[in-house]
């Protein structure tokens, strides 16, 4: 063996071992701690035995870093590759970034020729929307007779990758896959403002309903707790995701307390925004779980690491602040931090100085870090869109670093909540299965650039289509695809048409044109100042909220201002913003709005006897006003008094058999204007022919509709599959490969026969911004008139950052330059958009153009201390440096396309602006190196 362990190989170790000794590709599927670092030395191991290269590559770098510093314990020669350090390029075993590994490709590096194996750790981030092309890119590339190692966390769709790879490299990939853990985890649920822990999934994974009711029931007398305040108490939901009350904080103070008590540390508590991780660990003030002589290590590791530092920059608050933490045994972890003190919290985290750690998900990546117990302060995370359950795989990657193995019996996870969950959403999310990966590929201009200048010629963007894993998974969808259509065209020819498909297409289409006029007439009809008159208590109003139907409820009050969250049941979601909520009784399902429990409340399923409940609606999500009105109690706190209502409600549906008279906006309210009359008429025009149509009268209408509504929703859905399998991907990808190769040829990147220009040479050597946007200001001497600190700057527009949310006022050495840049970048999206590329001018424009930093950098390249610039921004200190960073490699970038161009003046200005940025704090070396 080319390497001998320590320990007794779990099977999935030994299989993947004799794989890889059989000179064959291997795919490791298992769960974070599983042990897959010791199949990855293997592999290094035996190309140092069989005097071959070997690469490492990590989806980030922090974590090329960190495998740098792990491997070189381990082997003797091992070099790092990141777009910001480079150390002995020549060893045997390199580590670097995916990124790198794909320009080693383009450009055809020797390096390559002597490599007989790549691995690839964390290859689900193969499914990143914008960095996941990388990945397909580098496997496609690779010549066939490297073998290959990925590393990957659970994925449900593991073999269909192996046949990827054997498909495309014609050569065998092992799939060993393992859902075991060494160390078993329990999952208990903590309910925010009770009291207890509710063991909801035991170690041998079995799902404990029990346990979980029980746990339900806490919310029921909590909120009946709530009920009888009227309102008054604590805000609950939503308390954690803001971190800002007393009670939300003695929920956390208590966990980590009774963490501690039962010797259950060390224990990392996730929390899924930056701000809340340093709130939560600055309300621990109290607590301290370091003894002295653990106190006196860390304060040598802290000096040690600081004296990479200068005497300025040893003083930030930054700095100074987080000792105090630290030395009790706190520390916090998330993207935010300064480099340097997010390396300090994992070497001290390693070494078990750190007794509770404060992380947002980043910490979850990477190198293995376990602890004992695991605490979700939230299950809801916002992704951008959507304030969302944490996905299955998301979950499974958190809680894995419960547990150390050899050390622990098992690991604990604790689920803080804040509202009833449905069994369903916590047991998938538990017990469920991780997401499969789905490719995210996609053309871009630097690959097509670089497949025409560069590896030799091999290569077509075609070819790389073709090879593609979203082809692949296209390709292997169609057989179910056709088997799919022959399904739902069975069902279509078993919905017999009893011969009248003409009535009923015209039936429906007079349906549809009366609830398109309806919608178009409540529209007006619910403007504040005609609404609010007739929206008075008893009033019968009807309620829709997207496709939930609620049909007929009663009006209680109307207030100006949404009422703050968490003192009535939540509100239903407007589609659009408004000031009017009215308080509506809706017909509730028992399940939803138990006690007025703040889950969100939903009508009840069929033939549920369900209650009646007063429900904040946003005005918009009115659909009909009913000139009925009924008397209601004064007290509506009794069940009995709300029943009543809804026996009325209901007694007035069997009477108006029709249905319910609405308000006449002409005759009832008064409403004259010449548009909404005209609209009034036209629904009286279509509702008569409507009631003289023969389906009405035969009364089978609705039976009759109903077919026909699901005989179209079938030929719909067959149309679409058969569309689907007619537009080939690869054709959608041709006709975007020659729209895109004609923007290059407009922008002149390549001539008439497609060769690559001065320009498009350039633009190859250019992947960390946008290439065609930087470009266009290199040639057109919007650089030639600036000095190198405005470039440092502008450069800075073009590095992704997250957005501040203060108001953005550049100095006048700034403004111009940012002008030029939006204009070119308005110039390139009409390029592309009269090229028929889905390119939205303004987006392009925002997403191009990110002014954020522009100033920071701008004084930092002028000589600014970072005490100064970090006031001048509420970004945090980590964010400012990362985009240094990359700014620094991204000008870097910039020089060598200056020198390959031949522009001597444009290359000296790049690299000055690179050289002004690089000292301080902003380019402090990893503690790892």
């Amino acid at each position: 063996m080319a390497k001998a362990y320590p320990f007794q190989l779990d099977p999935f170790q030994s299989v993947s071992i004799a794989c890889l000794e059989r000179n064959e590709s291997v795919l490791v599927s298992a769960h974070t701690s599983a042990g897959k670092t010791a199949i990855a030395e293997y592999a290094i191991a035996m190309s140092f035995r069989d005097k071959q290269r070997v690469i490492y590559t990590s989806p980030l770098k922090a974590l090329s870093n960190q495998k740098y510093r792990e491997l070189s314990q381990e082997f003797s020669d091992v070099g790092l590759m990141t777009g910001d350090v480079t150390l002995q390029p020549n060893a045997t075993c390199l580590v670097m970034t995916t990124e790198i590994l794909r320009a080693m490709l383009y450009r055809g590096s020797e390096v390559i020729k002597e490599v007989a194996w790549v691995i690839f750790d964390e290859i689900h981030y193969m499914k990143d929307r914008e960095r996941g092309v990388v990945w397909e890119e580098s496997i496609i590339f690779l010549p066939p007779a490297i073998k290959m190692v990925f590393l990957s966390a659970t994925m449900s769709n593991a073999t269909e990758f192996a046949e990827w790879i054997c498909n495309l490299h014609k050569q065998p990939c092992h799939v060993v896959y393992t859902d075991f853990r060494p160390t078993p985890l329990q999952h208990y649920v903590f309910p925010i403002g009770g009291s207890g822990l509710y063991l909801v999934v035991d170690e041998n994974s079995q799902f404990r309903e029990d346990n979980f009711v029980k746990l339900q029931d806490t919310f029921t007398k909590q909120s009946s707790l709530m009920d009888g305040r009227k309102g008054g108490g604590p805000k609950a939901s939503g308390r954690i995701a803001k971190g800002g009350s007393a009670s939300g904080n003695s929920d956390i103070y208590r966990i980590v307390k009774m963490v501690m008590e039962r010797k259950f540390q060390p224990v990392i508590i996730f929390s899924f925004s930056r701000r809340e991780c340093e709130h939560h660990a600055m309300s621990m003030s109290k607590l301290d779980f370091n003894t002295d002589e653990e106190k006196e290590s860390i304060e040598q590791v802290f000096s040690s690491a600081i004296l990479c530092l200068s005497e300025e920059d040893r003083s930030l608050p930054a700095i100074e602040l987080i000792l105090p933490l630290l030395k009790r045994g706190i520390a916090v972890h998330h993207s935010g931090l300064l480099p340097i003190i997010k390396e300090l919290v994992e070497l001290l985290f390693q070494e078990g100085l750190v007794k509770a750690l404060f992380a947002t998900e980043t910490f979850a990546m990477g190198l293995n870090m376990p602890a004992k117990t695991v605490v979700f302060t939230s299950v809801k995370k916002w992704d951008g869109d959507t304030n969302r359950y944490i996905a299955s795989g998301e979950y499974i990657q958190m809680s894995g670093r419960a547990g150390r193995r050899g050390k622990d019996e098992r690991g604990i996870c604790v689920i803080m909540i804040d509202e009833k969950m449905e069994m369903s959403v916590i047991k998938d999310m538990v017990l469920g299965k991780p997401a499969p990966l789905v490719s995210t590929f996609r053309l871009s201009y630097y690959t097509i650039l670089n497949l025409m200048s560069r590896v030799e010629g091999q290569f077509t963007a075609e070819h790389v289509i073709r090879n593609s894993f979203h082809q692949f998974q296209y390709e292997k969808a169609l057989p179910e695809m056709v088997q799919k259509i022959t399904r739902l065209e069975n069902e279509d020819t078993l919905l017999d048409s009893s011969g009248g498909e003409t009535d009923l297409a015209e039936y429906h289409k007079l349906e549809l044109g009366i609830s398109e006029l309806e919608k178009k007439i409540m529209s007006e009809i619910i403007r504040p100042e005609r609404a609010l008159l007739y929206l008075v208590p008893g009033r019968l109003v009807k309620v829709r909220d997207g496709s939930t139907d609620w049909g007929w409820g009663v009006v209680v009050n109307v207030v100006k201002k949404p009422p703050q969250s968490g003192t009535l049941p939540p509100a239903l979601s407007a589609s659009r913003g408004n000031n009017y909520i009215v308080d509506t009784l809706l017909h509730c399902s028992s399940s939803s709005n138990e006690n007025g429990s703040r889950s969100k409340p939903c009508p009840p399923r069929q033939g549920e006897k369900g209650e009646m409940h007063v429900v904040p609606v946003p005005l918009p999500l009115l659909s009909g006003l009913s000139s009925v009105r009924i008397n209601i109690p004064p007290d509506l706190r009794p069940s009995e008094a709300r029943q009543n209502i809804l026996f009325a409600v209901q007694e007035l549906g069997k009477r108006y058999t029709q249905g319910l008279p609405k308000l006449d906006p002409i005759k009832d309210m008064g409403i004259q204007e010449p548009e909404l009359v005209d609209l009034v008429n036209k629904l009286d025009d279509l509702e008569q022919k409507r009631c003289s149509h023969p389906l009405h009268k035969s009364g089978q209408s609705e039976q009759q509709l109903s077919w026909y509504q699901r005989k179209a929703e079938l030929n719909h859905e067959i149309q679409l599959l058969k569309s689907k399998m007619r537009d080939s991907q690869l054709q959608k990808f041709r006709d975007e490969l020659k729209n895109r190769s004609r923007v290059l040829k407009m922008l002149g990147h390549i001539d008439a026969d497609g060769v690559l220009q001065l320009k498009g040479r350039a633009a190859c050597l250019i992947d960390t911004g946008d290439e065609l946007l930087i470009t266009e200001l290199m040639f057109n001497g919007t650089f030639n008139d600036l000095d190198h600190h405005q470039i440092a700057s502008l450069a800075s527009c073009f590095v992704p950052c997250e957005k501040s949310s203060e108001q953005i006022r550049l100095r006048s050495e700034l403004s111009k330059p940012m002008m030029q840049l939006q204009e070119a970048a308005r110039k390139i999206a009409e390029v592309q958009r009269e090229c028929k590329l889905d390119v939205n001018v303004e987006e392009y424009v925002e997403s191009t153009c990110r002014p954020y930093l522009m100033d920071v950098i701008y004084c930092w390249s002028k000589g600014a201390t970072f005490g100064e610039v970090i006031e001048m921004t509420d970004i945090f200190e980590g964010s400012i440096i990362r985009l240094a960073r990359r700014l620094d490699e991204f000008l870097n970038q910039l020089k060598a396309a200056a020198q390959a161009v031949g522009e001597a003046n444009l290359e000296e200005k790049f690299g000055s602006a690179s050289d002004s940025l690089r000292r301080g704090i902003m380019f402090a070396n990893s503690l790892y190196l």
